[in-house]
């Protein structure tokens, strides 16, 4: 996440969430992305050590365990710059051009300056920072699929520029030489269907003679596996992983006035907020217009107090909401009363678990030193394999 600071709730159910989740699934990687910040924010450096460690507090208080995850901070590791660097070499221009945010973003932000190379290269940016730790799964919403998409392209670019050995030909041929005639036909009857239409039955069944190889075939080895996977792809060997999207559930809230949550709308509740400014905010948002008076019905659907429903309260309550708006049985302060209680009752832990940080700083930046050393010992290998393969490592 780019550091803007303290999190608000919509930050929470739209991705905090699930990291908390996906923490206990797999190995996961967070970090503060202070270098894209700067690709929109370039100016605003007296605010980015704050916004840093709020945010930081926020995500442990959501949840995170530093001892289940690697937190950590992008600018600590230049190794993402050198990776970022390297890649651009052979990355054409047009790639990055065509990334949908990128022209919503010139639109969105036309108050800002941002006909810089730090902002149309952030994608690729991104593609580093997920391609140096090798990730299997990158979770994002479904509006965030195209920058998922140009890092598996960046990654296949770059293992056909510099996976090739320079005798892979050669290499290729002695391994399908340990293969069975009838597998070797086989196998190569699929490459070419995968390379011709990209067909996923083409490529699992070239992947199921490797796997078949390597319980039947004397003196198979992983590194024979993998030459022939990368043959298979027509990528050569995978120094860089391709990642897939891992979709997550992402629930959207509005703000208080009924558009996007966010901080610079001014519209956003925090995840930290006291009781009595929950209370204010939620029941000072904006409703169904068609309730100008007390005795006039309305219609949940068109009310963005409804999307708090939906995220805090039980069926019952549902229903409840439903006939007495709809009947002005109800009136608007009534409807978000259960809302403002089940809010506080969420934040309730998350204020305890951030108390000892805000406290006691210093341990704020030890987790975050920590989590910097154990990304920077998997970052640090990775760059050795992608120095090795252009021909760096001399």
């Amino acid at each position: 996440m780019r550091p803007t600071g303290a999190m608000h709730l919509g930050h929470y159910h739209g991705a905090l969430k699930n990291w908390v989740r996906l923490q206990n699934e797999h190995e996961c990687f967070f970090f503060v992305a202070d270098w894209h910040a700067l690709t929109t924010h370039y100016e605003e450096r007296d605010v980015m050590e704050r916004y840093v460690y709020e945010m930081v507090i926020d995500w442990i208080a959501a949840g995170l365990d530093p001892d289940r995850c690697t937190i950590f901070i992008q600018s600590r590791l230049p190794e993402h710059a050198e990776l970022f660097t390297l890649l651009a070499m052979g990355t054409p221009l047009g790639w990055l051009e065509r990334v949908p945010t990128y022209k919503d973003q010139m639109e969105k932000l036309k108050d800002r300056d941002l006909a810089t190379y730090g902002f149309l290269g952030y994608p690729l940016l991104q593609a580093a920072d997920i391609l140096i730790y090798k990730a299997n799964h990158v979770p994002v919403g479904e509006d965030q699929s195209s920058h998922v998409e140009l890092t598996r392209e960046v990654a296949r670019r770059f293992n056909n520029l510099y996976g090739r050995h320079k005798d892979f030909d050669a290499l290729v041929a002695a391994t399908l030489a340990k293969l069975p005639k009838d597998d070797q036909r086989y196998f190569e009857k699929q490459r070419k269907a995968f390379g011709e239409t990209g067909s996923a039955e083409a490529h699992a069944k070239g992947e199921g003679i490797v796997k078949k190889a390597a319980v039947a075939v004397s003196g198979w080895t992983p590194d024979d596996g993998e030459l022939l996977l990368g043959h298979l792809k027509g990528s050569g060997k995978s120094v860089l992983t391709e990642p897939q999207a891992l979709h997550t559930e992402v629930l959207r809230l509005p703000g208080t006035d009924g558009t996007k949550m966010s901080k610079s709308y001014g519209n956003a509740i925090l995840m930290r907020d006291e009781p009595a400014e929950v209370t204010k905010k939620v029941r000072g948002m904006a409703t169904d217009p068609a309730r100008a008076r007390r005795t006039d019905p309305g219609n949940p659907a068109k009310c963005p107090v409804w999307q708090f429903h939906k995220v805090y309260t039980d069926e019952a309550t549902h229903q409840w909401v439903q006939q007495g708006c709809t009947t002005a049985g109800i009136g608007c302060l009534e409807c978000k009363q259960p809302v403002i209680d089940a809010i506080v009752k969420e934040q309730e832990p998350w204020r305890e678990r951030a108390e000892a940080y805000l406290a006691n700083p210093k341990q704020v930046h030890w987790i975050v030193e920590m989590g910097t050393e154990r990304a920077r010992t998997v970052a640090r290998q990775t760059m050795k394999d992608v120095r090795g393969a252009m021909g760096l490592n001399y």
